[in-house]
């Protein structure tokens, strides 16, 4: 068996630098919930991302930004208890980081200890460091994120690509060799070209994961609700779907209405 093709029975940090290093690709899906994650776990996936997306999927909110250090504590607990083989990542939400660094580890601490979440994520270059180092420095992974950074959607005023002009996809190229420098183990790059995040994937040798940055990177990562066809409002060019279970899950439920009004639901089969 090849090394590019091992099998690792637990997902750790140090698991993603040797994938890396042995040219085998990182497959990373989001889960906010008990049940998604024990099938996400159980498909196999590497890393399982807490993400404050959670904000938008299972709260119905615009933005990222609402969401509470509290409520992504009780997502990522409710993961925790499913997984048995992924890497658990979770996001600190927007204000729990950007401010102080002191609070920025009471947060990743509170994380940490609450709810036995694996590392935590936080989006941003030079402007956080001294957030990261802090974290990095009380023995808590950090994986960065780059690019579109959705918790500053208000300052960018748009959800298009990042880092298309040259003085931008030169900083984001710096932050990204930062981030190695100072010890975070992995890198989120959302939504920008893909020859730029071929070229910061070569740069480093921490992963990178993409989001919409185009195939030479280390690995990929989805909304799990989105590449499952559960949403159907979304669809930026980056994302496969790879079911219709919004379509699904809407026939089944009105067969269901259907069965209950005409009453074949329950049949004598189905009773005590």
């Amino acid at each position: 068996m090849s090394t590019a093709k091992k099998e690792y029975k637990r997902i750790t940090v140090k698991t993603l630098v040797d994938m890396k290093a042995n040219g085998q690709k990182i497959s990373m899906l989001t889960a906010y919930d008990y049940t998604m994650a024990k099938i996400v776990d159980g498909a196999g996936i590497d890393v399982i991302l807490v993400g404050d997306s959670a904000s938008n999927v299972m709260a119905g909110h615009e933005t990222t930004l609402p969401i509470t250090l509290d409520q992504m504590i009780y997502h990522a607990s409710s993961v925790v208890r499913a997984v048995n083989r992924s890497l658990v990542v979770v996001d600190l939400p927007f204000g729990s980081y950007q401010s102080d660094p002191k609070e920025a580890l009471r947060s990743s601490i509170r994380i940490m200890k609450e709810s036995g979440g694996h590392a935590v994520k936080l989006e941003g270059g030079k402007e956080i460091k001294e957030s990261i180092k802090r974290i990095l420095h009380a023995g808590i992974p950090v994986m960065g994120h780059l690019g579109l950074t959705p918790q500053s959607i208000y300052k960018f005023g748009t959800y298009t690509v990042r880092a298309k002009e040259e003085a931008e996809a030169e900083k984001l190229l710096e932050d990204a060799k930062m981030l190695e420098r100072i010890g975070c183990f992995a890198i989120v790059l959302e939504k920008i070209p893909a020859e730029l995040a071929k070229k910061v994937a070569e740069s480093v040798s921490i992963p990178i994961i993409g989001i919409g940055a185009g195939p030479d990177v280390d690995g990929q990562v989805l909304v799990v609700h989105d590449m499952l066809g559960m949403t159907h409002e979304f669809n930026p060019r980056f994302l496969r779907r790879y079911l219709n279970l919004f379509d699904d899950m809407t026939e089944a439920i009105a067969q269901y209405v259907d069965d209950v009004k005409t009453q074949d639901f329950p049949n004598d089969s189905e009773k005590y």
